[in-house]
């Protein structure tokens, strides 16, 4: 099934609609450091990403009449700096929101459907007005913006179009549902909240709800205080295992009393990182893995304090001006502290373990904290690509 990728970054969102079952005819994308990641995963034959046609170039000189028609998904996660919780906050001011680019794709390819994805701080009262003007283009992507309109005018003019049609005329018009997911809720370990937006053309008579969440807390509460599987399983002994909090003793009551959840427990930083040696105190082992290099300077202060091994990680982040490492740090039960290595990152989002990255740490770090986690893009990709024509 035929898509194509904007802003692919590392690879994330692209590695899981691959193994969903679509196939691109383009992947897009400006920097060179993710650019030269895919081009070495594809120089060492890797198999998921070795046949992708990647253009290393500008989005908004991407030329879309140049594909053949019937490509039948569009995807990709704009730049989410304008909207990030951890970046300057100019959202439709800053220069790096492409979802102009995205919409102009949609529009000039119509596909069946597209996936687009973002940070969770574009739900912020500040872009709410600005959401909904997104979700009103996607949903009437012919009515472009004239030139003398600014966006309020343009909103305005989309909401009486909508009102007044109801949404449904004669051109090319979709249904767009957007909904905020977590990643641990997915069967990642970390906590990743990213926004999607997911639309269909009008008039193929899909109906589309986002995949039912696999994953839970309370399962993962289940199996370690109740059967303790998880800690026999990590061969993790009594006097190494967290201390409760008096708010989990409590969930735990109410836990025994509704009995078993149906869902699989949350993956844990401890469960993602199974298998590789410590890279600081085993750095000879640590060498037969790749990008899995210890990096010194670790240290913790007043809102980075980094993750705990029994929970999923807290977002790995990519930082406007280098990484704060605070958010990219295991903590270890005697509560001494590390950086995470690449290596242990690229598991936290479900990336393969044979999927190199190019660049130095904190150049890999940031095409990671950018990165939509493999397996969440692809329980997306699946439900999406269960639904359309084969």
């Amino acid at each position: 099934m035929r898509s194509l990728e904007l802003f692919v970054g590392a690879g994330g969102l692209a590695l899981g609609l691959g193994k969903a079952g679509f196939k691109p005819d383009a992947v897009i994308e400006w920097n060179s450091f993710a650019c030269e990641t895919i081009r070495r995963n594809q120089n060492m034959g890797h198999e998921e990403v070795k046949h992708w046609p990647l253009f290393e170039m500008d989005v908004k000189q991407v030329n879309y009449g140049e594909f053949q028609p019937g490509i039948e998904l569009v995807s990709g996660g704009p730049p989410c700096q304008p909207f990030s919780l951890g970046g300057k906050h100019k959202g439709y001011n800053d220069s790096r929101d492409m979802f102009p680019e995205a919409i102009r794709a949609v529009r000039e390819l119509q596909p069946t459907c597209f996936v687009f994805e973002n940070v969770k701080g574009l739900k912020r009262q500040t872009f709410a007005n600005y959401l909904e003007y997104i979700r009103l283009q996607l949903t009437h992507p012919e009515m472009i913006r004239k030139a003398d309109e600014g966006w309020h005018e343009h909103l305005g003019r989309l909401e009486r179009h909508h009102t007044h049609t109801h949404g449904v005329n004669d051109g090319l018009n979709y249904n767009v549902v957007i909904r905020l997911l977590n990643a641990a809720n997915y069967g990642v370990p970390q906590h990743r909240e990213r926004l999607f937006i997911v639309g269909f053309k009008s008039g193929t008579n899909i109906k589309w709800n986002f995949p039912t969440e696999s994953h839970s807390r309370d399962a993962l509460l289940w199996d370690q205080w109740i059967t303790g599987d998880y800690w026999d399983r990590h061969k993790v002994a009594t006097r190494h295992r967290p201390i409760l909090t008096d708010q989990t003793k409590k969930r735990l009551e109410i836990i025994r009393f509704l009995g078993k959840p149906e869902t699989a427990p949350w993956q844990t930083v401890r469960d993602g990182i199974k298998g590789l040696p410590d890279p600081e105190k085993n750095s000879a082992q640590a060498l037969e893995f790749p990008n899995h290099e210890f990096r010194p300077g670790a240290r913790s202060y007043p809102g980075h304090t980094g993750s705990p091994l029994d929970e999923p990680a807290k977002t790995l982040k990519a930082g406007g001006h280098g990484v704060p490492g605070g958010e990219n740090m295991l903590v270890r039960p005697d509560g001494s502290l590390r950086y995470f290595s690449v290596r242990e990152s690229a598991r936290l989002q479900t990336f393969p373990d044979d999927y190199i990255f190019h660049g130095s740490w904190t150049e890999a770090m940031r095409q990671l904290g950018n990165a939509v986690p493999v397996l969440l893009a692809e329980s997306v990709a699946r439900k999406v690509h269960s639904l359309l024509p084969h």
